[in-house]
């Protein structure tokens, strides 16, 4: 395996290419081992990924707690190449009820006050609110993290699952380096309207979801139980007979993947890949084995026929269910 680099945009870094989404080793899909989880984003550093991803309201701070004691017990030199993606701006109640977004200047500040001394760093690398707030417009919420890069705390603007009307209106105030969006084989929303805005603009993507929360993934099973605190549980696209229609995408998926001597979950991985230079998929491992097991995507080589082969197996739209319950589905400026 060989770690390329891409650009983030193009007033952004260079980033490994493919980046580590941490939030699954603190919240949403049922428990996580901390040791293991802090054994991989060391595995992760070690096999040159730089491009760590976190939010202040994954488990209440308990994410961004974990990444600061992987960087604190990391060897110097990889904890040097950590770049900080950070999402902002969702408000928790003690139970872990969601309760809307808050993108005004002054909890911009506040929520990164907090961010750098959960990290145990002086900057973050990417900030971004994690969803818009309809009560607060955009251009305040960025020009809040235009301040933060002034005041030296924050290097580069980032939005997150904004539409390309939202996208415009940031970049037309501050430069903007990258949306981070949900993008896989299954959720290709984005090709419509979004991506052309960002490429545009010069706005990197990075894709999260990649594997669908493990959907497309091939390890995923139709009788496998959900804990209760797994976000899956509660996802339209893990529900009935849409687990069904999902999962028989997966296995002629399967059959191609099987061709080229490689894993499901390999095979859609380096499809993102493929999609363009400005795109950084975020695997979202929790395990070693399945940061290994993504990080092969990399010496996949995808021809036009190859392709073709996985879009005829898994076409645009075909996904049964929403990416998100219905009360969620509300707060994406991206699907307006």
């Amino acid at each position: 395996m060989t770690m390329r680099t891409r650009p983030l945009g193009t007033t952004g870094p260079q980033v490994s290419a493919l980046g580590l989404g941490c939030m699954g080793m603190s919240a949403l899909y049922g428990d996580a081992d901390r040791a293991e989880s802090v054994a991989t984003v060391h595995a992760a550093l070690e096999a040159g990924v730089t491009l760590l991803d976190t939010g202040d309201f994954y488990a209440m701070g308990h994410n961004e707690m974990l990444i600061g004691e992987a960087l604190r017990t990391a060897p110097a030199a990889r904890r040097e190449q950590a770049l900080l993606s950070v999402k902002f701006g969702a408000l928790r109640d003690p139970q872990g009820n969601w309760s809307g977004y808050d993108g005004r200047p002054a909890a911009v500040k506040n929520f990164a006050a907090y961010s750098l001394q959960r990290l145990g760093v002086d900057h973050i690398d990417v900030y971004r609110i994690a969803r818009l707030d309809p009560d607060v417009p955009i251009e305040e919420t960025v020009g809040a993290i235009a301040e933060l890069i002034e005041q030296g705390y924050v290097r580069h603007v980032g939005l997150s699952e904004v539409g390309a009307d939202t996208v415009r209106r940031a970049a037309a105030t501050v430069p903007v380096s990258d949306l981070q969006i949900e993008y896989s084989l299954i959720s290709r929303g984005i090709e419509q309207e979004i991506l052309p805005t960002a490429r545009e603009l010069g706005i990197g993507i990075t894709a999260y979801g990649v594997l669908s929360r493990g959907l497309i993934s091939g390890h995923f099973t139709r009788d496998r139980q959900l804990a209760a605190n797994d976000f899956r549980a509660h996802s339209p696209r893990f529900q009935g007979e849409n687990l069904q229609h999902n999962l028989n995408l997966v296995e002629a998926l399967r059959k191609i993947a099987e061709q080229k001597g490689v894993t499901v979950a390999q095979i859609a991985v380096a499809w993102v890949l493929s999609r363009g230079e400005d795109i950084v998929p975020l695997v979202g491992a929790r395990t070693r084995e399945r940061l290994t097991e993504s990080l092969g995507a990399l010496d996949v080589t995808l021809d036009a026929a190859d392709l073709t082969a996985i879009e005829e197996a898994v076409p645009a739209d075909a996904a049964a269910g929403d990416r998100y319950p219905t009360a969620q589905m509300a707060h994406l400026d991206s699907e307006r």
